[in-house]
């Protein structure tokens, strides 16, 4: 991962537990919230996930998640996706956000 920090995935599960499980489940087979279900997050495109209903910009942004387009995406995800419908503000600490990947590449796979 270049230009990402070594990320600490047991710091990032409290991150997600703080800042995306309100809206994300990340287990396999676990339902969509208010956001889509997290598992399998890397290597899909985005607007992807079964049964949810993305905007149409999230559809037609056609990247694939990676360490990299995360790290990106979650410093402003309305910055990255004009049109998301996601409130999230973003994360402006560059560990937090290495952090946060770390877990969910652990727990997404």
């Amino acid at each position: 991962m270049s230009g990402i920090p070594k990320g600490d995935s047991s710091k990032g599960a409290k991150l997600f537990k703080q800042r995306c499980k309100q809206c994300h489940t990340i287990e396999q087979g676990g339902g969509n919230g208010v956001g889509p279900n997290l598992h399998g997050l890397f290597g899909r495109k985005t607007g992807q996930v079964e049964g949810f209903n993305y905007t149409e910009a999230n559809k037609s942004k056609g990247i694939t998640w990676s360490e990299e387009t995360l790290f990106e995406y979650l410093e402003k995800p309305k910055a990255y996706i004009p049109g998301t419908k996601m409130a999230f503000a973003g994360i402006k600490k560059k560990n937090e956000r290495a952090d946060l990947i770390a877990y969910l590449h652990e727990a997404s796979q």
